[in-house]
């Protein structure tokens, strides 16, 4: 049904509720004759604004589609932000080294900086490790859940992620990756649904955690943290993901942004 706003249609509620008001016959009037016609007053009004408001357009239309493109927009313009980042800060530091080598002072902050980027992160490190790997449930199709269980169960929580890197920083990592993103023991990890949001990009499972150190000292970690066992009886239940390896592995350079909030000077 298509509803105007024209002069018209406004000219017909209008009389008919005057001739519904107005005396007429002698006859005694019903509630129905005062209601009838004030119901089609306000029904116009109620379809007038409406078709006003509307424009032409849906109310109700789907902005699903719109979101999904304006994540995209963002992401976009995110990852050429971070790009032209990474461009200005190569420039400040190929001027930095030309300086260094005329200036003393200089040179010598850099030397000084250049012994401690290894420990804060800035360096790529390879070395033995452990990669251990989460992941949801398989979809189990037309298939009933397991008794008692909901869908909540079948996927990587975010505490599930923060138990394997906890256990593997008590066990000594001297360094660590999540999805293949060098974090610091400071790097937060968060989960909005069923995915990872590290550093500000979303990550799907499977969730990969790589960390360099004693294999047997951070697998020991694993098998002793309280959190890491509680997933592993999910796995059991639920059949989620988790695997263990040893092996020689590489974890990137901290890549994030490096805005300090506070400092101190190393002695």
């Amino acid at each position: 049904m298509e509803y105007t706003s024209g002069a018209a249609s406004w000219q017909k509620v209008v009389r008919r509720l005057v001739a519904g008001l107005l005396p007429g016959r002698p006859h005694r009037r019903s509630g129905w004759s005062i209601g009838v016609p004030v119901i089609a007053v306000a029904a116009g009004l109620l379809f007038t604004t409406t078709a006003t408001t509307a424009g032409g357009t849906a109310l109700r239309e789907d902005r699903r589609p719109q979101l999904t493109q304006l994540i995209e927009d963002r992401r976009a313009q995110v990852a050429a932000n971070e790009a032209r980042a990474a461009e200005l800060r190569a420039e400040v530091e190929g001027r930095t080294t030309a300086l260094a080598g005329s200036d003393a002072p200089i040179r010598e902050q850099q030397d000084r900086a250049a012994e401690y980027r290894a420990a804060a992160g800035f360096t790529a490190l390879t070395g033995p490790g452990v990669t251990v790997e989460l992941n949801d449930a398989p979809r189990l199709g037309d298939q009933t859940l397991p008794d008692g269980a909901t869908n909540d169960d079948l996927v990587v929580h975010q505490g599930d992620v923060q138990a394997v890197v906890n256990a593997l920083w008590a066990g000594g990592a001297e360094a660590m990756s999540i999805m293949n993103v060098r974090v610091l023991t400071t790097s937060a990890v968060r989960c909005v649904g069923n995915t990872l949001l590290l550093h500000g990009r979303v990550y799907s499972p499977p969730f990969k955690i790589v960390a360099i150190g004693d294999p047997a000292t951070l697998q020991r970690a694993l098998a002793d943290s309280e959190g890491v066992r509680l997933y592993k009886d999910a796995v059991d239940d639920y059949q989620l993901g988790y695997s263990e390896t040893v092996s020689t592995v590489t974890v990137p350079a901290f890549e994030d942004s490096t805005t300090l909030r506070s400092a101190t000077v190393p002695r």
